[in-house]
């Protein structure tokens, strides 16, 4: 059984009431995404669904399976597998690659940071494979990789051929899955750093200097958004998973299959109105934010810090203030050392009421190394001596 820890802490929110109810908020949510194949909108720090059409219906996504393609190089960032400095070589068969491309050429150098601005700027399928080899050896496991990260987050729907979203029969995704994929994605900050930039330029210093010009143009036509990832294929139509940020809230919005690219920018337009227009976001905790601790057996240290996965936030229609939120803290039971960063030993759940809130994992915040029987030795005298 796993052991509850529950401390209940009101947080005084004081909300200024609505003295009048917005002119639009009665506008049916059928109209947001009418001219999409699937559509999502989400809060991103509650996952919290604003709306939705055909959500879960599997559909081509085209380049934005470059969201999952970024997701894996942020993690490999964070875990010290990757520097943004580090030189990766184009081979012939990244070279290759058709469609969006930043035109690499074979043997040619380019560093992770100018690579990651050619896949989340320019969409270059060049660039996505030249690090998906980097990463995996080759595209084919880093192929696994991606759809072994996509189990992992539970998108059921999901399934990847390629890491460019060039189009195969068994390449699919959905709305739902899609959205969450952005979710993930987006606790890496720096993401946007890449995602949200209208414009750059690549191997400057040289006579190939290649401007980049981002395939989202939402990033500077409406204010707040920074990302993600847009698509297009015959197949797929027109798509777009964007993300925009106002005061404390992040919303996610994402299209399968408009007709064109001025009804895509149009409809997700429509859904970031109606979210920022509806709802707001009340900030708990930060990403990182330390909340607890548990016992570690046979750690180098007894006890390992439990830190937040992900900013985590409580959403509500705007006016409504937030009280009396009770939050739970379950813990794995019986941890064994080693322990590294990031290994998931908790769980926090918040709630109002019967209600629950938000769930969201707790990590370690550091790595905790077997102890050495020593350590172990000294820290059972010192039990032994504090009990008499």
């Amino acid at each position: 059984m796993k052991r509850i820890i529950v401390a209940i802490f009101a947080f005084m929110m004081i909300v200024a009431p609505c003295s009048t109810i917005l002119a639009n908020e009665e506008k049916s949510k059928s109209e947001l995404a009418e001219k999409s194949k699937s559509a999502i909108l989400i809060e991103r720090d509650t996952g919290h669904i604003l709306y939705q059409k055909n959500s879960e219906e599997p559909l081509p996504p085209a380049s934005m399976t470059k969201i999952m393609t970024m997701l894996l190089i942020m993690e490999a960032l964070e875990d010290g597998k990757l520097q943004l400095d580090e030189k990766v070589r184009a081979s012939e068969y990244a070279a290759s690659m058709g469609g969006s491309q930043i035109f690499l050429e074979a043997g040619e150098e380019m560093t992770v940071e100018e690579l990651l601005k050619g896949i989340a700027i320019g969409s270059g399928n060049d660039a996505s494979v030249a690090m998906a080899e980097r990463l995996a050896g080759s595209e084919e496991e880093f192929v696994e990789q991606m759809n072994e990260r996509a189990n992992e987050l539970g998108l059921t729907n999901t399934h990847f051929e390629n890491p460019t979203g060039l189009p195969e029969k068994e390449h699919y995704s959905t709305a739902k899955d899609m959205a969450m994929l952005a979710k993930e994605l987006l606790k890496y900050e720096d993401i946007t750093k890449f995602t949200g930039k209208y414009e750059d330029y690549l191997r400057e210093d040289t006579e190939k200097k290649f401007w980049l010009v981002n395939t989202n143009r939402l990033v500077k036509f409406y204010p707040g958004v920074d990302g993600i990832k847009t698509g297009y294929t015959s197949e797929a139509k027109y798509c777009l998973t964007a993300t925009a940020k106002k005061g404390n809230m992040r919303v996610v919005a994402v299209v399968f299959g408009a007709p064109t690219p001025k009804e895509r920018n149009a409809q997700v337009t429509k859904m970031l109105d109606y979210a920022f227009n509806q709802y707001e976001t009340h900030p708990i905790f930060d990403r990182s934010e330390k909340v607890s601790e548990v016992n570690i057996a046979k750690g180098q240290e007894p006890k390992s810090t439990l830190v937040t996965s992900e900013p985590i936030s409580i959403l509500t229609k705007k006016g409504e203030g937030v009280y009396d939120i009770k939050q739970e803290v379950t813990f794995k039971e019986d941890v064994v050392a080693p322990v590294e960063k990031g290994d998931e030993l908790g769980l926090l759940t918040l709630k109002k009421g019967e209600e629950t809130m938000v769930e969201s994992k707790l990590v370690a915040e550091e790595k905790n190394e077997i102890a050495t029987w020593w350590t172990l030795f000294k820290r059972v005298m010192g039990n032994f001596t504090k009990s008499i």
